[in-house]
């Protein structure tokens, strides 16, 4: 049982003097009990600085999907190291790496290498409206496209409970006035858009599974009927894959529901935890990067990332991967949900392949209004609980599963978690199954 984390606090007190909030991104800050320092890992286990070990399920916030040390990844990065960073010019793996995952993505004719997921909608989004001449585009709420101006809006209620307005101060309130929010699941809602002429709507982004608020899979039919909505308007559909591609199948959420978006975005789990990010789709809409359509970036497809991709594309394309992804996923999310009916604590568990959420206070959950409702203080005293017992876990109760765990490990991880559960709902007198703020 882990008591505390003296050097971790010590080195975040030092970091605060020179990174806002000791933290060099804003969502790390929401760690409890505080921001955690590392110093390295192994397969999927990473070992903090005062040398604690933990089966890691944040993964660095989904990109680490092979573990971490990863030989055949590390092997193919360290080779090309010697050779330079970046050429601002052409490398063989600019296509090689281009047409490994297009292998994956059945229709896909074209991809375009940026640097994150937010860079990558963004120019998803130029890119739609040069190919349509239309301006306007439509997302869902509850979904994330990144933290740029024009894409957010409506993905947490503000402290008025509205999802209509800027998710951030600084934000430019000109940029949302070309977007138009849907309800998640609502395919009247969504058509009612499209068909309206004086909404001028080049583009439809939607999570094909809502994995950033719940981990909910698509209500049946729904994919579906959007791809049929965006051919009856001319609209561009686009899968922002971001978490789910190369995760939930080799050819993501657009293989796993058979239905075939004109972009994918894509980023977390495509290099196994380098930075980079692409949008794969039509060739007639990425070509239009070649007609007027500005697309810069110094780091664009440099060949250290890169190589990050083929190799990580190549090892997700091993036999038994994916099912092998569902079959963790599946024994993580029943063995959790025993253990909460064993210590009676109401909670919905969500799993699609290899991602896991747990929604306490719910019975279920199926639409982004029953996610809000969700008991978020409860679960911030189980994740600093799991902590002690050696689970490295999300705060918002999403879990990431790599290629590098075991069933073993899932074994071991469920033990803890109902041992976490057991200490959370016994504190403080209360009694089992009383979802508030027991810390």
């Amino acid at each position: 049982m882990i008591d505390s984390w003296p050097t971790s606090a010590r080195l975040w007190d030092r970091a605060k003097s020179s990174l806002p909030g000791g933290v060099s991104t804003g969502m790390r800050a929401s760690m409890r009990p505080h921001p955690l320092f590392f110093r390295g890992g192994r397969g999927p286990v990473l070992t903090d600085v005062d040398g604690n070990d933990y089966l890691d399920y944040v993964l660095g916030w989904g990109p680490v999907v092979l573990g971490h040390g990863h030989p055949g990844l590390t092997e193919a990065v360290t080779r090309r190291l010697p050779d330079g960073a970046t050429f601002g010019a052409g490398h063989e793996l600019e296509y090689l790496a281009a047409e490994a995952v297009l292998d994956a993505l059945p229709g896909m004719e074209r991809v375009l290498w940026s640097n994150t997921g937010s860079e990558a909608d963004q120019i998803a989004l130029r890119l739609a409206r040069a190919a349509t001449g239309r301006n306007r585009f439509v997302k869902m709420t509850g979904h994330y496209h990144g933290w740029s101006d024009a894409f957010l809006l409506g993905y947490r209620p503000d402290a008025d409970g509205r999802l209509d307005r800027a998710g951030t101060r600084g934000q430019n309130p000109a940029a949302l006035s070309d977007v138009s929010l849907a309800p998640w699941g609502d395919l009247d809602a969504v058509g009612t858009i499209l068909r309206d002429p004086a909404q001028d709507v080049a583009a439809l982004f939607v999570e094909p599974v809502l994995c950033n608020s719940g981990v909910i899979a698509p209500p049946d039919g729904y994919l579906a009927g959007l791809r049929s909505l965006c051919d009856e308007t001319g609209t561009l559909l686009v899968f922002d894959e971001v978490i789910t591609g190369f995760r939930v199948a080799r050819g993501g959420a657009a293989e796993l529901y058979g239905v075939q978006p004109d972009l994918i975005v894509l980023a977390k789990a495509l290099a196994g935890g380098y930075p980079v990010a692409a949008v794969a789709g039509r060739a007639a809409v990425l070509d239009q990067s070649l007609h007027g359509v500005v697309h810069a970036g110094t780091y664009n497809g440099n060949p250290i990332v890169l190589a990050a991709v083929k190799a990580t594309v190549e090892a997700l394309s091993e036999p038994g991967i994916y099912p092998a992804f569902e079959t963790n996923g599946r024994r993580l999310a029943d063995g959790m949900r025993a253990a909460l009916e064993r210590y009676d604590v109401t909670a919905a568990v969500n799993q699609v392949g290899p991602v896991v959420q747990v929604l306490p206070g719910l019975d279920r959950c199926d639409t982004f209004t029953q996610f809000l409702a969700g008991d978020q203080q409860w679960y911030d005293v189980l994740t600093v609980e799991m902590l002690r017992r050696g689970l490295f876990t999300l705060p918002g109760g999403r879990w990431y599963l790599s290629t590098a765990h075991s069933q073993a490990d899932v074994d071991t991880t469920v033990d803890a978690f109902a041992d976490s559960v057991s200490a959370t709902v016994g504190t403080n007198g209360l009694p089992r199954g009383t979802l508030q703020d027991v810390g």
